[in-house]
């Protein structure tokens, strides 16, 4: 969405807008996808087909004739037939500092693996995964306690202003070839990711309950209750991993498989996320 309006606001004419196809919602109610709301209240052609690479979808963006096409977080590999449309090619958005996490969830990734800074690359697409010429790139900080849902909202600001500067002066950004060499991957995240072990050192606690909030949260047994941990922070102390070793008015202290983790927030299933002292009598 920010990339969106930030071409819509630079004066662009946007020929076409694909989006995903339209998906159930809360109580099974069939919402538009954000980018259709944003698409449709400026006007613009919107196209949602279930496979970009089908002949349907293609025959569509033959139809637009676009002078250059922008992915932004879409969800599909993009076939060749497609990129080769675009009279200027196609750029993507990436949330990473290219080659470093390519793929479907290099945000969460970069917090996983304990990366001081990410970025955004803008890059010109090719067919296989995130490996196209790089045209620029901006860095931005993780900060010790980031989750991915505040990092993906500052690198959405950030690769929108980036975008908008590159295709505004496209002739002045000269591709530059990848390192494939150095290149690392980040797939895309599954629901037993999220399974929390307390034998890990704190710091890796604290790196998965950051990194997969919201999805897919982190799983896990405490004081005796099935829950996800949304919130907390390694803290002095020792004991046995998975134990409650105290609880104070900021949480339970919990033993891992080095020093402590300080659990701030839960929530069990069904209900609202609570302060984890709660969880105690």
């Amino acid at each position: 969405m920010p990339s969106l309006e930030a071409l819509i606001a630079a004066g662009h004419d946007l020929v076409l807008v694909l989006t995903q196809p339209d998906r159930p919602g809360h109580r099974n109610k069939i919402l538009p996808t954000p980018v259709k709301q944003v698409a449709l209240k400026q006007g613009l052609h919107v196209y949602q087909p279930d496979r970009v690479g089908s002949p349907e979808a293609v025959a569509q963006i033959r139809w637009a004739d676009p002078e250059l096409m922008v992915a932004v977080a879409y969800g599909q590999i993009i076939p060749r037939e497609v990129l080769e449309i675009p009279k200027r090619g196609a750029l993507n958005v990436h949330a990473s500092l290219l080659p470093r996490h390519r793929g479907a969830a290099p945000i969460a990734h970069a917090i996983l693996a304990g990366d001081a800074v990410t970025g955004v690359t803008i890059m010109k697409m090719d067919e296989q995964l995130d490996h196209g010429p790089i045209l620029a790139v901006r860095e931005v900080p993780i900060g010790p306690a980031t989750t991915t849902e505040e990092l993906t909202e500052a690198l959405a600001r950030v690769g929108a202003q980036l975008l908008t500067e590159v295709v505004a002066a496209l002739d002045s950004f000269p591709p530059r070839e990848q390192d494939h060499a150095a290149a690392s991957l980040a797939p895309r995240l599954r629901k037993e990711d999220g399974e929390l072990s307390w034998s890990l050192p704190a710091a890796l606690v604290d790196r998965r309950v950051r990194a997969l909030n919201p999805w897919p949260g982190t799983t896990t047994e405490l004081a005796g209750k099935q829950l996800k941990v949304l919130r907390g922070r390694p803290a002095p102390g020792t004991g046995k991993p998975g134990e409650v070793i105290a609880a104070t008015k900021d949480g339970l202290l919990v033993g891992t498989g080095e020093g402590a983790y300080l659990v701030e927030e839960v929530q069990i299933p069904g209900r609202r996320p609570m302060p984890a002292r709660q969880l105690l009598p």
